[in-house]
C-alpha cells in the first residue's frame, strides 16, 4: 500500500466508527509559546485536554505531520542509528473526548490492523501496561 492508501484507509475506517475527520494542524505552532513545532498528534487538541476549550465533536480522527528536534522528544541523537527514530513523520490518530475509552480503542485498533489492513494476527505482539495508584 502507498502512504496515501494507508492514510485514506485509516480515515475511512474511523469515519465508519462515527469519527469526525479533522485536518491536521500546521507544523509551525503560532499560538502556543510552549512549542516551536508540532511534535505529537495530540498537540492540536491540547486545549481540549486541559479543559480550556470544548471539543467540537466527541470523536475525531486526523493525520498530523510532526517534527521533533528538541526537548523531551529529542530524536536527533538517534536518527540514523536505527530504523525507527525520525525527526519528521506523520501520526494517524483517533481521539475520544469522553465518548469511549480503552476497550473500544483497543478493539478498533485490532480490527483495523487484522481485518482491514489484513496483518496476520500471528505476526503481531500485544503488550499491556497496567498502571495502579497506591492509596495512602
Amino acid at each position: 500500500m502507498t502512504s496515501l492508501e494507508i492514510r485514506n484507509t485509516f480515515l475511512d475506517f474511523f469515519r465508519s466508527k462515527q469519527h469526525q475527520i479533522v485536518r491536521g494542524a500546521p507544523i509551525v505552532v503560532k499560538d502556543d509559546p510552549t512549542l516551536m513545532f508540532i511534535n505529537a498528534g495530540m498537540n492540536q487538541f491540547k486545549d481540549v485536554f486541559l479543559g480550556n476549550t470544548p471539543a467540537k465533536s466527541p470523536r475525531v480522527a486526523d493525520t498530523q505531520k510532526c517534527l521533533r528536534v528538541s526537548g523531551k522528544h529529542n530524536d536527533l541523537e538517534e536518527v540514523g542509528h536505527d530504523t525507527y527514530h525520525h525527526t519528521m513523520f506523520e501520526m494517524l490518530g483517533n481521539w475520544s473526548f469522553g465518548d469511549y475509552f480503552k476497550k473500544e480503542a483497543i478493539d478498533w485498533a485490532w480490527e483495523l490492523l487484522t481485518d482491514v489492513f489484513k496483518i496476520n494476527k500471528d505476526n503481531l505482539y500485544v503488550t499491556v501496561l497496567v498502571v495502579t495508584k497506591r492509596m495512602g
